[in-house]
């Protein structure tokens, strides 16, 4: 993939639908939730007439607190798992990526502060609607050695999400895949806030 990336999804709409397109502009996954089930399976696809599968990530339970996705490619070989490592919170968000039982990515936020101060404006009535414009959670995607490979940074946007996804560090094909669709993941959870 062409770095950066950019993530797009409406917040009104009944079905999440996401757009991650390259830095030349060109669609790379496409992502559109099922509604109301109650074990959670996410597809994404290379194109927006979801004719071309690529990868599935599939909960393993019916989702609470201790909920694992395994993230697989279209022939379903497993390319790594995805868990919130604690209790969703007002103030802090991990998550654990890995692979083999060996955790080989943490996702965690630059400043937990921000998405606090977000979360308060937002539910304030009319001033809410413009705190997409005034406030920026970043969300960091590293190595279990602390080395910041992947940054989404929220951008300014009034009644949908938009991430830009840099690469701040050397990753693989593989581990690449693993860590975008993560990321994909963890805003997907995190999606009404901030």
């Amino acid at each position: 993939m062409r770095f950066p990336l950019n993530l797009s999804f409406k917040k009104l709409a009944l079905a999440p639908q996401i757009f991650v397109r390259d830095s030349d502009g060109q669609l790379q996954l496409y992502v559109k939730q099922k509604l109301f089930k109650l074990k959670e399976a996410v597809n994404v696809f290379g194109d927006e007439a979801q004719t071309r599968l690529l990868y599935t990530l599939q909960a393993d339970r019916v989702i609470d607190v201790r909920t694992r996705y395994h993230i697989r490619d279209a022939a379903g070989v497993d390319m790594g798992q995805f868990r919130r490592k604690s209790v969703r919170s007002l103030w802090k968000l991990h998550c654990e990526v890995s692979r083999n039982e060996q955790v080989v990515f943490d996702i965690r936020e630059a400043n937990p502060w921000v998405k606090v101060i977000d979360g308060l404006i937002g539910e304030i009535p009319i001033v809410g609607i413009f705190s997409g414009y005034m406030f920026h959670p970043t969300y960091n995607l590293m190595r279990p050695d602390g080395t910041v490979v992947l940054r989404a940074t929220k951008q300014p946007a009034m009644f949908e999400g938009k991430f830009t996804v840099e690469k701040l560090g050397e990753l693989d094909a593989a581990d690449e895949g693993l860590a975008v669709l993560s990321l994909l993941l963890m805003l997907l959870m995190e999606k009404n806030r901030g």
